[in-house]
């Protein structure tokens, strides 16, 4: 697993052969944006530790929506220390994750022929085995790490997305939303309802932020506000 230093000792990108993770760091405890697919755990727990911190400390696990790249590992990882380890997540995806309903499956209506094409030729991903979820979000709650956190309800990729919004140190953790990758800002694919996306998308475009982070894609380091809204107003 890459592990890839986004802001010193505070944010890091733990880079999954599909998609990413997230590692925060607060004084005595750590937060985790997403898990990859099934069976990473304790990739992520070696990654953790070669950053110098110890898997004990971390306290939550934020999932940004229900997708298998993303949930995979939230049992294992839930079970960490004693089982303490929250478990958040929209209260839309929530029943989703805890495998009382399906996942939904892309819709396609009105996106570009190319994106169809990619879904058929991404590769089958191990399903996530069903995990509890101890706090079921809602748009404008706040989770307490990196000086509060606010939760941005961002619906269309799936029913229950959620955006991380850090305004002191003005980071944003957009989940599959939106996408950076190969240098292009752009709205994030296979969603349940793009013109919901493209609304979310504008959204994430009015925060301030300075870094932004993706479930897919590089992060942008400096000037992130900058780059979505120039993406997000040319979104269709």
């Amino acid at each position: 697993m890459e592990t890839l230093e986004i802001l010193p000792e505070r944010l890091y990108l733990l880079g999954c052969e599909i998609g990413h993770v997230y590692l925060w760091c607060d004084p005595g405890e750590l937060t985790l944006a997403d898990t990859g697919v099934a069976g990473s755990g304790e990739v992520i727990a070696e990654a953790i530790r070669g950053i110098g911190r110890d898997p004990g400390e971390l306290r939550r696990v934020l999932l940004t929506h229900c997708h298998e790249d993303h949930t995979g590992s939230a049992a294992e990882i839930g079970a960490w220390n004693g089982g303490s380890v929250q478990v958040l997540a929209h209260r839309l995806d929530a029943p989703v994750i805890r495998g009382e309903r399906p996942v939904l499956p892309p819709v396609f209506d009105d996106a570009p022929t190319w994106e169809r094409e990619l879904w058929m030729a991404k590769p089958e991903l191990p399903a996530a085995p069903p995990a509890r979820v101890d706090v079921e979000l809602t748009d404008g709650d706040t989770v307490e790490f990196g000086g509060g956190a606010r939760v941005v309800a961002v619906p269309g990729h799936t029913d229950g997305s959620v955006a991380f919004h850090l305004p002191g140190p003005g980071v944003l953790f957009t989940g599959d939303a939106v996408a950076n990758v190969a240098g292009q800002t752009m709205l994030g694919v296979f969603n349940l309802d793009r013109a919901r996306a493209i609304e979310s998308f504008r959204r994430l475009a009015e925060l301030d932020v300075r870094v932004a982070v993706f479930g897919h894609g590089e992060p942008i380091t400096s000037g992130a506000a900058a780059a979505l809204k120039a993406a997000a107003a040319t979104a269709v």
